[in-house]
């Protein structure tokens, strides 16, 4: 990794840097004592993250919109516990969990250590496949919008990662070349290929530990990204 020629740092934002699964589960604790959903929690998050997953990426291949992600999600998971809910409530329990998901905002472990790190070295950026509405809240309450040169969402766009076309429209608003560019992430098919794809050099954080071709730069900890920047 040409790391003597980069200027600008690229970061994912659910996963990467926001503690998704921490905040996902307290916001999904009070909709359900706010709806008197009487379901394990423990239970219901077992399944649904794996399928939430599994909507994001067919959200970003657009086979799915907005609506159909937010209520399948949830009408799938509770299809496993043979429990039904009018479409009514389904929507209800979606936007409240939109609504508290920005609540909590814990971040990962060395979040901030390293951003305090990299922004006296390079210019930091935001790339990030969330909906709008709720990852300025995140970045907000969380306290670390202040590192951020730019943000670019999806929505803004109109595209998602990883079609390159977002990543060219993040690049250019930081007034930057992809060569002199990388992105994090924790998404090896949103964030890393896609970045690849449109010139820029990356760096995998494998948040679920998956199995990496050798040809990724990987870490598995925040604080690794010293060792390449």
């Amino acid at each position: 990794m040409p790391n003597s020629t980069i200027t600008d740092v690229f970061f994912d934002l659910d996963h990467t840097l926001w503690d998704f699964d921490r905040n996902s589960a307290l916001a999904f604790k009070r909709v359900f004592k706010k709806y008197k959903i009487e379901l394990s929690l423990r239970d219901f998050l077992k399944e649904y993250e794996p399928i939430n997953l599994i909507y994001w990426k067919k959200f970003r291949e657009e086979t799915v919109t907005k609506e159909q992600l937010r209520r399948g999600r949830l009408t799938d998971t509770f299809d496993i516990f043979k429990m039904k809910f009018p479409l009514d409530i389904i929507d209800a329990l979606a936007t409240s969990y939109i609504e508290e998901l920005p609540v909590n905002n814990h971040l990962l472990l060395d979040t901030v250590e390293i951003l305090e790190y990299l922004v006296t070295k390079y210019n930091l950026h935001i790339i990030t496949n969330g909906f709008q509405e709720v990852q300025y809240l995140k970045l907000n309450n969380s306290g670390i919008k202040k590192y951020f040169s730019t943000v670019t969402t999806s929505e803004e766009v109109g595209l998602k990662k990883p079609h390159p076309v977002i990543f060219e429209i993040a690049l250019k608003k930081a007034c930057v070349s992809p060569q002199k560019s990388i992105m994090i992430g924790d998404s090896l098919e949103a964030d890393i290929i896609g970045a690849k794809n449109a010139g820029m050099n990356t760096l995998f954080f494998n948040y679920r530990n998956e199995n990496v071709a050798e040809n990724f730069f990987a870490i598995n900890e925040l604080s690794e990204i010293k060792n390449f920047l």
